[in-house]
């Protein structure tokens, strides 16, 4: 299928031949047949994109200190890869559009939902950046797809705007203004006009027009403010009873006098980096008014004014509540209907059902189509802006009568091949073997693009098969940067490519188990970054899968991701412990930092928490260097309402041949501060590691160190290195039980916050059914 993205490294965009996207648990997939560029939004996203390293910075210093804290924990190496890696990812372009539903995923929550049912067929409008993008297949949240209403009043269009056309509903073109219909309702919403108010609008470009509309229809007095001459007539025309064009009229004595006692709010929807249209705002609205922002604009308020006349100030956030929260979009868990009245979805269908009502008329505010294949002679034009432009709608090729038969063959996943196994076939026949290691990539998030992949690509006599991503233009994207020979977005096509003998899964943690199991079935090797799995139920049947499959000799290699047993400071300080004897003591602290509480990590059916999801690391680092297991664990989390139960936790852990442990895990501190500090003691010797850049030994009055100046060492490469070698050599580096025993701690260490009590190993291993653990290294 076709789409447009946008590299926000380079600012380059272009039109991509990609996969469709995978259909995700509550989403539905959309064939597109028409969808709206957002003028002002995209053209600020391509700008920004093609500014330069230190104009992006400029532009946004909220990014740049983040980059500086980094930079004095990470160092200099380490950042400049996480920075790279966050700037060349493509971007998809566009958020609103209208098209056929193809197919239909299965529910995983329905709460409080108020939404239809939707079938392959319906008709429906789509927003969400990232979601209803300019792409001929979309997936997208159910929470933020909507039916296309039947016309209310039986009006002609205009123009025959698609090649599926029904006068019976709205058309998809005017479908497609769904997204922008809903931000221009949401600021309205704000202001909470009622009859007969008088409202300013500052900005008459597509959103304004919409809010001049859509105040007209509930009958208020509008009062235009543009730049143009052409925007400000059009603005007449859509309801506005006085308008001003800003440089050629007294703006201030035109508004005192259709509105002597000052309005009674002011939306602005204009795009400027000034602070003028808020200025304007507060010296044209009444006191005790609202001033609305839904535009990109300047907001340092002049607070003498504001005080004066104790102003009420919003800035409206995209078409609802809910468009950012993740169990509203990703969960399908939509808001109480008594506690919120006006949801994203809410605003979406009452905005068409006023297109349908005939009270906004949006074809007359298009003044553009183009072809998908000619898209990117929108974006020219819009760039250029050598001819005036307002709506521009993008069009897809649709058959007519495809409605009972949409599930077509051009949505079927395909494999894309990449032109690298062209450039390398001669290179294949020798790497085609068993003890070679040949590589697909289940996900490409940014830890696989900015840590992992860049390692494997790198290393020699390893052949990079296949990735793939739940979006065809990120799969393309990483397939080409890395040198994979084909991308795709659907992973079985990995599990049944023989070539393939080593899976790497780099996907959220919630999906671990499931993909692990099924490349288990295989009989592939697996490669899956932390943690193993996030529940007992799946590490069950992972335990199940790996028992059955093999034997002692010819059993897969299962390893995770924990990379800090194979940093060089850690198996330094090991190997000047061997001398010791006796049990030892090892104090772990991780100065994690703060992750916002919405973030994917804590959600309990994606992320697991951050104990499961991180603490594990260091779980498995202290079985390293204890040599032994956990029998014991106790933890204690601090008392506050400020963070998850999970952020701050100070844990302590007995071990089976008598060391004892702790781990200190934080996310309250300075980010400025070392992130991770480990210290061993034991038989008259202490090891300190700091931040794995550096790391110091003494023992009997001697100090020896070793350091790393460039940036921290966690040990990734040599991770990679030991895994490949393991793969070639049939021999797992890491037993499965260490893999076991580390997660059981991870669940032991949430039980026991829980329970306020110590939990002992043993009670997990019995719930969990491994009387055979023993038999296995």
């Amino acid at each position: 299928m076709k789409q447009i993205i946008q590299n926000y490294k380079t600012g380059e965009f272009k039109l991509v031949d990609v996969p469709t996207p995978s259909l995700k648990k509550n989403f539905v997939l959309v064939q597109n047949v028409s969808s709206l560029v957002s003028v002002g939004t995209e053209k600020y996203m391509i700008e920004m994109a093609k500014k330069s390293l230190l104009e992006k910075a400029k532009a946004r210093p909220d990014l740049v200190k983040q980059v500086v804290a980094k930079l004095k924990t990470e160092g200099i190496l380490e950042t400049y890869k996480s920075v790279m890696a966050r700037l060349d990812t493509p971007i998809p372009l566009g958020y609103s559009s209208a098209g056929i539903v193809v197919d239909v995923a299965p529910l995983e929550h329905d709460f409080y939902s108020t939404r239809r049912e939707f079938n392959i067929g319906d008709r429906v409008a789509c927003a969400g950046s990232g979601y209803a993008s300019h792409a001929e297949i979309i997936c997208v949240p159910i929470n933020l797809c909507v039916h296309l209403p039947k016309r209310f009043v039986n009006r002609s269009l205009t123009k025959v705007t698609n090649n599926y056309l029904d006068y019976d509903y709205i058309s998809f073109d005017e479908g497609a203004f769904v997204a922008l219909g809903g931000i221009a309702l949401e600021a309205i919403r704000l202001a909470n006009p009622s009859l007969g108010d008088k409202i300013a609008v500052i900005g008459l470009g597509l959103l304004g027009q919409l809010v001049v509309q859509l105040l007209n229809s509930n009958g208020c007095h509008i009062f235009g403010i543009d730049v143009s001459e052409e925007k400000v007539k059009m603005a007449r025309d859509n309801g506005c009873e006085e308008v001003a064009v800003s440089g050629k009229t007294d703006i201030i004595n035109s508004a005192r006098s259709f509105a002597p006692q000052g309005f009674d709010s002011v939306i602005i929807m204009a795009a400027t980096k000034s602070n003028e249209p808020l200025e304007l705002s507060a010296e044209i609205v009444r006191e005790k008014g609202k001033i609305i922002v839904g535009g990109l604009v300047g907001l340092k308020i002049p607070r003498k004014i504001f005080f004066e006349k104790e102003l009420e100030l919003a800035v409206s956030r995209a078409w609802g509540p809910g468009v950012f929260d993740l169990s509203y979009t990703e969960k399908n868990i939509d808001y109480p209907y008594a506690y919120a009245r006006w949801t994203a979805k809410r605003n979406m269908e009452e905005f068409l059902y006023q297109i349908s009502k005939g009270n906004v008329d949006v074809n007359k505010l298009i003044t553009h189509r183009f072809k998908i294949d000619d898209a990117l002679k929108a974006y020219e034009m819009i760039l250029k802006g050598k001819e005036p432009f307002l709506g521009v709608i993008i069009q897809y090729p649709y058959k007519q009568g495809l409605k009972d038969n949409v599930r077509s063959t051009n949505i079927v996943n395909v494999k894309y091949k990449t032109n690298v196994g062209k450039k390398n076939n001669h290179i294949n026949k020798i790497l085609t073997s068993k003890s070679i290691p040949c590589i697909g990539s289940i996900g490409a998030g940014l830890f696989a693009t900015g840590t992992i992949l860049p390692i494997l690509k790198k290393i020699k006599n390893v052949r990079l098969k296949a990735v793939v991503t739940a979006t065809g233009y990120k799969a393309q994207h990483v397939a080409r940067k890395f040198g994979f020979e084909y991308f795709t977005t659907d992973y079985k096509e990995i599990l049944n490519d023989k070539d393939i003998n080593l899976v790497f899964i780099m996907t959220r943690h919630g999906s671990h188990a499931h993909f692990i199991v099924e490349v288990l079935k295989t009989g592939k090797h697996i490669f899956v970054e932390k943690p193993l799995c996030i529940n007992m139920k799946q590490l069950q049947e992972i335990m199940m899968n790996f028992y059955a499959v093999g034997n002692e000799l010819t059993k897969p290699i299962l390893f995770v991701g924990f990379n800090r047993r194979f940093s060089p400071f850690a198996s330094w300080i090991k190997s000047k412990f061997k001398q010791i004897k006796e049990p030892i003591s090892v104090h772990i602290t991780i100065n994690a930092g703060y992750v916002p509480p919405n973030h994917w990590s804590h959600d309990p059916i994606d992320g697991g928490g951050r104990i499961i999801g991180e603490v594990c690391h260091f779980v498995d680092l202290i079985q390293y260097f204890t040599n032994s297991f956990p029998v014991e664990i106790f933890a204690h989390n601090l008392d506050s309402r400020g963070y998850k139960e999970s952020d701050n936790v100070s844990i302590t852990l007995k071990m089976q041949n008598g060391s004892i442990a702790s781990i200190l895990y934080i996310a309250s501190g300075d980010k400025r501060y070392t992130r991770e500090r480990a210290e061993i003691f034991g038989g008259g010797a202490v090891g300190i590691i700091e931040n794995f850049k550096k790391a110091e030994f003494f023992y009997k009055g001697s100090k020896n160190k070793i350091k790393r100046w460039l940036g921290v060492d966690r040990g990734h490469k040599k991770e990679m290195e030991v895994l490949l070698s393991a793969v070639r050599e049939g021999k797992s580096p890491v037993s499965f039980k260490e893999y076991i025993y580390t997660t059981l701690a991870t669940f032991a260490i949430e039980r026991s916050l829980k329970e306020s009590r110590i939990i002992k190993i043993d009670e997990l291993i019995r719930e969990c059914g491994i009387d055979k653990l023993n038999k296995f290294k």
